[in-house]
């Protein structure tokens, strides 16, 4: 057995903070789950999120506020709005383009250009960013999950719409839908080409 056949998830990121108590009721407030840790360790995950975030004393030297993570989230103007009801401070949403960034979403909603940022009270970064379908390569060829039951009600909504089209290409009602939400669906997470 090789190295590429070992499975190696990631678990935990670590971040530098300077007050425990503070960042407990930052991230508590953000909704994410207090996790069960052994002591001087504690851990938060964000909703549907397999990889959660660790602080307390002794876990780094780095400093508090130099971390910078990603966040994705299906549908970013809803999960800002949720930040900002939430009491959030959290940028405008803006979009990469080829000379750097450039406000508002991005004009094609392609998945990975639109973004928002917000700080704990350290000043580690938090980046949120769109993602509805992967890049190929991203995912193993055939895995398909949904961490939450609004990522899956997201992606089924994306399936509509999708299966609407293709209904209107071909002129006719497409009786095994189900089959063509499923392949779809497959096809956006793992970044292969999408049925039309």
């Amino acid at each position: 057995m090789g190295i590429a056949d070992i499975d190696m998830k990631l678990e935990v990121v670590v971040i530098p903070v300077s007050d425990v108590d503070r960042a407990k009721e930052f991230y508590g407030h953000l909704g994410w789950r207090l996790d069960k840790t052994p002591p001087g360790i504690v851990q938060y995950t964000p909703h549907g999120s397999g990889c959660s975030v660790q602080f307390g004393p002794n876990l780094t030297t780095a400093a508090p506020g130099s971390a910078k993570e990603y966040l994705i989230v299906s549908d970013i103007e809803a999960a800002r709005n949720a930040l900002v009801a939430a009491g959030v401070e959290i940028s405008e949403i803006f979009h990469t383009a080829p000379n750097g960034t450039v406000s508002g979403m991005d004009p094609e909603r392609r998945s990975y250009f639109s973004r928002a940022s917000f700080q704990d009270p350290d000043g580690n970064i938090w980046l949120l960013q769109e993602v509805t379908t992967r890049l190929p390569g991203r995912l193993e060829p055939g895995e398909t999950s949904f961490s939450s039951v609004s990522d899956l009600a997201s992606a089924l909504r994306r399936a509509e719409a999708a299966h609407g089209e293709h209904e209107k290409r071909t002129g006719k009602p497409d009786e095994d839908w189900p089959g063509w939400y499923a392949q779809y669906m497959v096809n956006e997470q793992s970044g292969e080409e999408l049925p039309t």
